[in-house]
This record gives C-alpha cells, sequence and structure tokens, in this order.
C-alpha cells in the first residue's frame, strides 16, 4: 500500500513542477501581456473602413473603380 501512495505523491510533486514550469514559461514570453485585447477585438466591425486593413482594400476598390469608369 505504501508503494503506490509513494508513486502517486511523486507523480502528482512532477505535474506539480511540470505546470510551474508552464506557468513561467508563459509569463517570460508574454503571452499575458494583452489581457483586454482578444476581448475587445471580438467587438470590433471587420468592415469598420477605420481599420487599416479595410483602408487598403477600400482604395483598391476605389482605384479599380477609377480604371473601369475612365475606359
Amino acid at each position: 500500500m505504501s508503494g503506490v501512495l509513494w508513486l502517486l505523491l511523486s507523480l502528482s510533486g512532477f505535474f506539480v513542477v511540470k505546470a510551474l514550469v508552464a506557468m513561467f514559461w508563459a509569463i517570460r514570453n508574454g503571452q499575458f501581456d494583452d489581457m483586454e485585447g482578444p476581448a475587445v477585438r471580438i467587438l470590433m466591425d471587420e468592415d469598420d473602413p477605420m481599420l487599416p486593413q479595410n483602408r487598403r482594400a477600400l482604395k483598391k476598390d476605389a482605384d479599380f473603380d477609377n480604371i473601369t469608369q475612365d475606359k
């Protein structure tokens, strides 16, 4: 019975150490730096013309319209 107890204690200790190493790795690599960005980003409207990637797309569409209207 005590052999099983030592096995379970050593396994739980191993997993605790592994979880602590993973947590410190995540903190050191900046995983917790921006906690509000993803929560706000989901509320943004993707066809908002103020977003930089949409401004480029609108400019390309406008340039294409100008080319087709000139001919």
